[in-house]
């Protein structure tokens, strides 16, 4: 048990989110505040090629006004408040930029950085990477999207990128099988995979991708029971809504 408790890194989801408005820059701050190993946060692009940090593909949830991400520029999408639907005091926090949400990650910390969209992120995230100040090793990459994963592999091999992946329990197994895991992460080239928190994803699970040679984090945990058995397999990162709360829960054993 001690070796869990100095192992464990927690990856705060969208920010602090519990806590902040999800996606924005109050909620990676707190999340720092609150001892986050690295944040994690959703990425798509504009109609005029810059990228945000948003998870839905329009801004109905966070803004309470519809723009479509894809088709709006950076300077009408940055006239949205998206921060008064959690509370009265994120009034006017708007949608941040890829830019400004790296330069919040402090030395010795990490980004993950979901792409929310297709191959046609990868050039600008080339671009955006180049320009910052992060270390290579302060940046790991992940997604959904197969064609995305294998796109940006095989132009940046060298960063640890993680296929993200939804697994269910289907009536004759695990949905997509082991064997299926395996292959998509072999197909993409990924680093490892990052799952949800489904039962069937287990221990022996777990074990069959290590001894592979990937890496197995997991999303989204906001209870430390769940957050222990997912360290116990070996899991590398708990991502999580409360990454302070979590933190002392895990520290109380």
């Amino acid at each position: 048990m001690v070796e869990l408790i100095f192992a464990f890194f927690l990856v705060a989801h969208r920010g602090a989110s519990a806590d902040a408005p999800e996606n924005t820059l109050p909620a990676f701050e707190l999340a720092w505040k609150q001892g986050a190993d690295a944040i994690e946060g959703d990425f798509q692009l504009t109609k005029d090629g810059h990228i945000v940090c948003i998870h839905d593909s329009d801004t109905k949830k966070v803004a309470g006004k519809t723009l479509q991400i894809a088709q709006s520029t950076l300077a009408e999408l940055k006239t949205l408040d998206v921060g008064s639907w959690k509370h009265r005091k994120f009034e006017n926090t708007r949608i941040p930029t890829l830019a400004e949400v790296l330069a919040t990650v402090p030395v010795g910390k990490k980004i993950f950085i979901e792409i929310k969209t297709g191959p046609e992120m990868v050039a600008p995230l080339q671009k955006a990477l180049a320009r910052c100040q992060l270390k290579p090793e302060q940046i790991v990459v992940i997604s959904f999207d197969a064609s995305f994963v294998t796109a940006w592999k095989k132009r940046e091999p060298d960063c640890r990128t993680m296929l993200i992946i939804s697994h269910n329990r289907r009536r004759w197994g695990l949905s997509p099988s082991g064997d299926r895991t395996l292959a998509l992460l072999k197909e993409t080239g990924a680093d490892g995979l990052s799952s949800n928190t489904h039962r069937a994803v287990n221990r022996k699970f777990v074990k069959r991708l290590r001894e592979a040679g990937y890496e197995h984090h997991v999303w989204t945990v906001n209870d430390s029971k769940t957050a222990r058995r997912f360290l116990a397999y070996g899991t590398r990162s708990i991502t999580t809504d409360r990454p302070g709360a979590l933190r002392k829960e895990l520290m109380q054993r």
